[in-house]
């Protein structure tokens, strides 16, 4: 398929790196970033003025800046985080910049818009909802079981989470994001910090929906595992993760999936948990470097480009 329209749902490092594979395949991507952040700058700057939180968004559009002197020139000033004493350090100016435009104007989409215009992108990027949210997560724990909220909280709780659930229940879905869902060919889900970047995008009601009812073809990218980690992937596996998505949605169609070979090692039962989604499993060398846990955008692009075509 020439240019198709592809649609990304997710947030932070996965979503970039899914990003900036998919923009040397296609120049219709729209990025939808979930909007759950309440740590570091972002979470600041969300408390402070009331906006949604700026860093994913602002990681979005460095991934899909254009190609060149001007584009990439941008892309780096817009990550540049301030080093001092006082009140800014640790604020990419990006975020800044974002929360200046949302402050003065009130319009978030438009906002993200007008940056977007400035490093030239190539696609578009769109918040998940109009509201920032927070997470909600119940885990069963060693010391009994545990409710906790916020993303920050819920991706660092060690237990195996029972449900997952936003607040508020039912906040603004961004109207541009379900449009572009129900216009896609393709819908890639993940890679990403699965409880806080990738299950929000099945946790808000109506574009889970507007998801199960696109005719687009989904694919969703498994995380690579991190044995040793001290985060939330410590303990689950691409298995146990595709399992929570169908808890969410039972009825979800998946047409591929792409995990790296350490994924099988680890969950040997996933190719048949795939399959029986209805999907087909393709294996590769995802990582950056061996031993890697970020996935390498230009390891990705060949095996998207091959689904595509």
């Amino acid at each position: 398929m020439s240019n198709p329209r592809v649609v990304a749902l997710g947030g932070g490092h996965g979503l970039a790196a899914t990003l900036t594979a998919l923009r040397t395949i296609t120049s219709e991507v729209t990025a939808i970033v979930t909007v759950a952040d309440n740590g570091g700058s972002s979470g600041r700057l969300r408390d402070e003025f009331g906006v949604l939180p700026p860093g994913d968004l602002r990681m979005a559009l460095a991934a899909l800046c254009s190609d060149d002197e001007w584009g990439r020139g941008w892309a780096d000033i817009l990550q540049y985080r301030f080093t001092s004493t006082g009140a800014l350090n640790g604020h990419a100016l990006g975020n800044l910049l974002l929360t200046a435009l949302w402050d003065r104007d009130g319009d978030h989409v438009e906002g993200i818009k007008r940056v977007g215009d400035l490093l030239r992108i190539q696609g578009r990027v769109l918040p998940m909802a109009l509201d920032p949210l927070d997470i909600e997560g119940t885990f069963n724990t060693a010391y009994g079981r545990k409710i906790v909220r916020g993303q920050v909280e819920v991706a660092t709780t060690k237990g195996r989470v029972e449900v997952l659930k936003l607040i508020p229940d039912s906040p603004r879905s961004t109207p541009e994001s379900l449009a572009a869902i129900s216009a896609a060919d393709w819908i890639t889900f993940g890679p990403g910090s699965w409880f806080s970047s990738v299950m929000p995008h099945f946790l808000l009601r109506e574009q889970a929906e507007a998801i199960a009812v696109s005719k687009a073809k989904k694919i969703v990218i498994f995380n690579l595992p991190e044995p040793d980690s001290e985060d939330e992937f410590a303990g689950f596996s691409a298995q146990e993760h595709l399992a929570l998505i169908q808890k969410h949605l039972p009825d979800l169609h998946i047409d591929f999936a792409l995990a790296d070979q350490a994924c099988l090692n680890q969950s040997p039962g996933l190719q048949g948990a795939v399959e029986g989604c209805g999907g087909e499993l393709i294996v590769g060398e995802l990582a950056k470097s061996p031993g890697s846990f970020h996935h390498d955008p230009g390891k990705l692009a060949p095996l998207l480009r091959h689904i595509f075509n």
